[in-house]
């Protein structure tokens, strides 16, 4: 399986990196372990949590998936096979981009994690309170101290993203080598434009989230009745459950047809072929689901059926 770079950073990734938000959440640690062996023995090498997750469960307070992962590393013996991706500034416990918090959040997510590095450490969010300078300051030292390898952004505008690629320029300081922006077939605004732009003259890596839409682009969901009870219904009838979202799924389910996987493989391997991104994240919550994802990583579209998933995508 080819590696994609990780932007500058001398890493690289599998063309699947794996979303950590299940972990401690919709998947228990025990599967949580499972899922994470079989990613790795499948071949893949990326694992993508933050410090936030996932503290919007109740009775939760963050730091749970991080804490998952820290486990299985001790347990495993696996740490030196893959690429820890965590992030801070989200958290509300730990919020924003001061270097104060950022070298107060990078102590939690070691320990929790159990490692003595984070391979990526990303920028969760903007904060337009804090200095970009100061921000990236504090993440040119942790890459000095060895705490940290490599350093991307989540959720930044492209102006904002330019900024802070000019600051590191102009200072002489580590620069963000990703960008974590929504990204599938339906939602495609975060990317294609001035971001793709950006991200082609800088050389950045695009790693996107969402690449199933909540669920939604895995073909499951075919009825208001099918999101009784799930996790994610809200989401998934808010953002694509709407004429376009169907547009997309029509489209899904013929180019599933022609080639022969499932609608989640599909939808997955049209953003691996698409010219602007390095690797989406997806999760899942059983070896099975894992499985089928992981199958993505090899499925290669024909042209004309990558084409049509674009045209109806937009």
């Amino acid at each position: 399986m080819k590696h994609r770079p990780l932007g500058r950073s001398g890493l690289s990734t599998a063309p699947l990196i794996f979303g950590g938000n299940v972990f401690g959440w919709t998947a228990d640690e025990a599967t949580s372990h499972r899922l994470l062996d079989a990613f790795v023995d499948g071949g893949f090498n990326a694992i993508d949590t933050a410090d936030v997750y996932s503290a919007w469960v109740p009775g939760h307070e963050g730091g749970e998936s991080e804490g998952v992962i820290g486990r299985w590393f001790q347990a495993s013996g696996k740490r030196d096979k893959v690429l820890i991706l965590t992030k801070v500034a989200m958290w509300p416990k730990q919020p924003g981009l001061s270097a104060a918090n950022i070298e107060a959040a990078v102590e939690g997510s070691l320990k929790r994690l159990q490692t003595d590095y984070i391979d990526l450490y990303q920028s969760h969010q903007d904060d337009a309170e804090t200095p970009i300078d100061e921000t990236l300051k504090a993440f040119d030292r942790l890459v000095k101290a060895g705490k940290v390898r490599a350093i991307g952004a989540s959720n930044f505008s492209p102006d904002r993203l330019k900024a802070s690629l000019d600051t590191s320029k102009a200072k002489s300081l580590t620069r963000y080598e990703t960008i974590q922006p929504k990204f599938n077939l339906v939602d495609r605004e975060q990317v294609e434009g001035a971001l793709a732009d950006l991200a082609t003259a800088e050389g950045l890596g695009i790693i996107p989230f969402y690449g199933l839409g909540a669920g939604f682009l895995s073909g499951k969901y075919r009825s208001e009745a099918d999101f009784e009870g799930k996790a994610r219904a809200r989401t998934i009838l808010r953002d694509y459950w709407n004429d376009r979202g169907r547009t997309v799924l029509a489209a899904l389910d013929a180019a599933a047809e022609t080639v022969g996987a499932s609608q989640a493989q599909v939808a997955l391997a049209w953003i691996m072929a698409h010219p602007a991104i390095t690797a989406p994240l997806a999760s899942a919550t059983s070896v099975e689901q894992l499985d089928e994802l992981m199958a993505a990583a090899r499925l290669e579209l024909p042209s004309d059926v990558w084409k049509r998933l674009d045209e109806a995508g937009r």
